[in-house]
């Protein structure tokens, strides 16, 4: 398949760092990142291409809670999302995948410094382009890391994995009853209260009007339908 036939030719995927441990919930399960990676190669094969920015949730979550300053747990949460980077960029290259990671906080031997016009030499030379570090700076989430990295790279849309199938009114896991939406504007799921993003991420994309789509990365060949724009998850857009 060539990449003209894609809806979506180049990509933020948001990725959990609990996407990468698997039930554990924490640490890397390679059979899990071995998947994610395959999935992710076979749509770089297919055409697309993919930036991806990684949380450190199954490194380190709520340090702030436990006694250590908000800003020296923010940097310990980047330096988790690096960690992350680079064990997606070692399975992806052994799914065949060429992959880099360009890092927002410095860390000698892991990466190149991000800038935006290296992210998109990279992309355009067919690398996936992992950016690590979140925005580089404290009181950020990996969230809005992914909706400005979306933006800087020039990407068509951000695809945010998660562990349901899309958005709800209500947690699908404790209520039967949730209702699903296809698709929905940024208005609409303000004014509903849904939690897609958090308020800053989700915000920047609805001022740069980019389509959001949540969807469940554990069911195989869901990312490839994301960018053949077939109807899976859910999407955010400003028109509906």
């Amino acid at each position: 398949m060539k990449a003209k036939k894609l809806k979506y030719r180049r990509i933020l995927l948001k990725l959990s760092g609990e996407a990468l441990a698997g039930t554990a919930g924490h640490g890397l399960d390679p059979a899990v990142c071995s998947r994610i990676a395959r999935e992710i190669a076979g749509v770089r094969a297919m055409g697309a291409e993919i930036g991806i920015v990684i949380g450190g949730g199954n490194f380190l979550r709520g340090a702030s809670a436990r006694g250590i300053p908000r800003v020296t747990a923010d940097t310990m949460g980047m330096l988790a999302t690096v960690i992350n980077s680079l064990a997606l960029r070692k399975f992806l290259e052994q799914a065949g995948c060429s992959a880099c990671v360009l890092t927002a906080v410095s860390v000698q031997g892991a990466g190149e410094y991000f800038t935006a016009d290296k992210a998109q030499e990279y992309l355009a030379e067919g690398s996936v382009v992992i950016i690590a570090g979140g925005t580089g700076n404290p009181f950020f989430t990996t969230d809005t890391a992914a909706a400005l990295r979306c933006a800087e790279i020039g990407a068509d849309a951000l695809l945010k994995a998660t562990k349901v199938d899309g958005i709800y009114d209500s947690d699908p896991v404790k209520n039967r009853s949730a209702r699903k939406y296809d698709r929905i504007t940024y208005a609409e799921a303000l004014s509903r209260k849904l939690r897609i993003m958090d308020a800053t991420a989700f915000s920047f994309c609805s001022e740069n009007n980019i389509p959001i789509i949540i969807f469940k990365l554990a069911e195989t060949g869901n990312l490839r339908k994301c960018i053949e724009g077939k109807r899976v998850g859910s999407i955010v857009t400003t028109g509906g």
